[in-house]
């Protein structure tokens, strides 16, 4: 009978926390030492599916958290600094990537170099680089801290195993004898032990140190599969309160990882045998021999980087199938009325560079949003049936609602984005974007209040002269293309906008107010048209100035001139 005591899986627990603990710091610190280079690479290393793959590879590799790249991907993805197919061609580079983590705790910890005993040196090295004046040498002070932490966790992990209650392991070998039903059970055993740890590194080290106690390999390797399809479990529920972006590049991993594991399982047997033939032919002995855990745990990462490997060899070539499927499983939200942002949410957060992006990104959607408002206006102006005129003004309406809730979102998103550590720059460019969104739902204000008169204007069998009208839409003409540069400016870099055009399209709208409101006193002195009629008339060319004044406090802040 398997049994294990409350202090030993108190113990064992306690390991796989340190060990965790340990890749987090570590991970996080290779972070901030390559940020910013690691963006360059993953920005500029997409052009084609195999580069995709290439920089996926060496991003996690070097990060040595494939969580921590999904979540730089998916935050490209709603940037926009990538697309979903250029993602998928990276998640599966980050595949193979995770893998060098097995080869360095492998080579590092389970070979008969034993960097456990010169931890405690590695960390009284590591220690002393956080309190120097220096943001980067505290960086690679949390790396070697990190790096330190990491296999003096693994020592203690091995030591705890050793001591465990040998009928554990015994209890395990008996389900080994099953056939296709043993890889199925430890397949669904891996994915809920790494949906349980939340971590694919600590399962994997869990599985290492379980073979080097004498789990047979073939277990061993079954259980790194569940390991697979765990991680994107995970991956997954995490999307839930994601964006559209983030299930999409979820759902990718999902399928890319469930298809590999389909595969395997299929020809199971005869690549363990093709893994056992090259730990032999290395000479490391054969997998299969319990007695011999250099040989399994060799065998084992022989087995994950290889099982990656040929996954993305077979499936590479199928990126635009999977991106169809994808969208199909994930279709975007095309109903403007149920506005929703699509680029940010609550629930995923990368770097606060990264942040940025996406939010800038969804202020740029917010402002197309605003334009298609003056459309509306211009429509609405032109239309004379009652029940048309009804539905414009109803749709006017719920935009208007939109902007305030976005309004509301994305200050929400960027105050969150703020009680981080961030940049002065990085701050200036929060209070930009909290300048922007404030416009842009003043917009929405003014166009609802236009829409209300022309409503009343109605009601109350008030006309315009043919003159009149004429005027208001060249006012609203005059702010389509004010909107036009303004959408620009926000989809181009800060530093390219067009500050000059947007000066002189404000100006222009200026203009024609003056000349307006000069016209509307004259014609009001001769009785040219009804007081009442006058009084909607200037609101309309008022309210229209009002909004150019916005669009062009919108540019200006976006060039960081607030």
């Amino acid at each position: 009978m398997m049994e294990l005591s409350v202090l030993e899986f108190l113990t064992l627990l306690g390991s796989l926390g340190f060990f965790i603990f340990g890749m987090k710091v570590m991970s996080e610190g290779i972070q901030k030492v390559s940020g910013s280079r690691m963006r360059q690479v993953l920005s500029n290393m997409t052009g084609t599916r195999l580069a995709g793959v290439g920089s996926g590879f060496l991003s996690t590799a070097l990060v040595q958290s494939s969580s921590a790249i999904t979540v730089m991907i998916v935050s490209f993805v709603n940037a926009g600094l990538l697309n979903l197919r250029q993602a998928i061609g990276v998640i599966m580079g980050a595949n193979i990537g995770t893998t060098m983590t097995v080869w360095m705790i492998v080579i590092l910890g389970f070979s008969p170099f034993a960097i456990y005993d010169y931890t405690l040196p590695i960390l009284a090295f590591g220690l002393p680089l956080l309190f120097l004046n220096n943001k980067n040498l505290n960086n690679w002070g949390e790396v070697v801290i990190g790096f330190a932490l990491v296999f003096m966790s693994l020592g203690l992990l091995n030591s705890t195993m050793a001591l465990l209650n040998p009928d554990l392991l015994v209890s395990l070998e008996r389900l080994a004898d099953m056939g296709v039903l043993s890889v199925i059970l430890f397949l669904f055993l891996g994915s809920i032990l790494t949906i349980v740890l939340q971590s694919s590194s600590a399962a994997l080290v869990l599985t290492l140190v379980l073979c080097v106690n004498g789990l047979p390999f073939e277990l061993g390797a079954a259980t790194i599969l569940g390991e697979n399809i765990g991680t994107t479990v995970t991956a997954n529920l995490a999307a839930l309160v994601g964006n559209i972006s983030a299930k999409r590049a979820a759902r990718a991993h999902f399928i890319f990882n469930a298809a590999g594991v389909i595969w395997m399982v299929l020809f199971f047997a005869g690549f363990l045998k093709g893994v056992d033939f090259l730990t032999q032919s290395w000479g490391l002995g054969s997998v299969f021999d319990t007695d011999d855990p250099q040989a399994v745990i060799y065998g084992l990462a022989i087995f994950h980087t290889s099982f990656n490997l040929v996954t993305v060899l077979i499936l590479v070539g199928l990126v635009p199938l999977i991106e169809r499927v994808v969208i199909k499983l994930v279709p975007s939200r095309g109903d403007d009325t149920v506005f929703s942002l699509e680029y940010i949410s609550t629930g995923l957060m990368g770097t606060p560079e990264l942040s940025l992006l996406e939010a800038y990104k969804e202020t740029s959607r917010f402002s197309s949003l605003t334009a298609k408002m003056n459309t509306m206006t211009l429509e609405l102006l032109e239309e004379s049936d009652s029940k048309k005129r009804k539905k414009l003004i109803e749709k006017i309406r719920k935009y208007e609602e939109i902007t305030d809730r976005v309004e509301v979102e994305i200050s929400n998103y960027l105050s969150k984005l703020s009680e981080g550590t961030i940049s002065i720059r990085t701050s200036a460019k929060v209070r930009s974007l909290l300048s922007i969104a404030n416009d842009l739902e003043r917009i929405g204000d003014l166009y609802y209040q236009m829409s209300k008169r022309l409503e009343r204007k109605n009601d109350n069998k008030i006309y315009f002269l043919p003159e009149q009208r004429e005027n208001i839409k060249k006012m609203l003409l005059l702010l389509d293309e004010a909107f036009r540069l303004m959408t620009n400016n926000l989809s181009t870099e800060s530093d390219k906008v067009q500050l000059e055009a947007a000066q002189l399209a404000e100006a222009e709208i200026n203009s024609l107010r003056d000349e307006l409101r000069k016209k509307h006193l004259k014609n009001l002195e001769k009785g040219v048209y009804s007081v009442k009629s006058g009084l909607y008339y200037s609101d309309m060319f008022e309210f229209c100035e009002k909004v150019g004044d916005n669009i062009m406090s919108i540019s200006e802040a976006y060039a960081g001139k607030v």
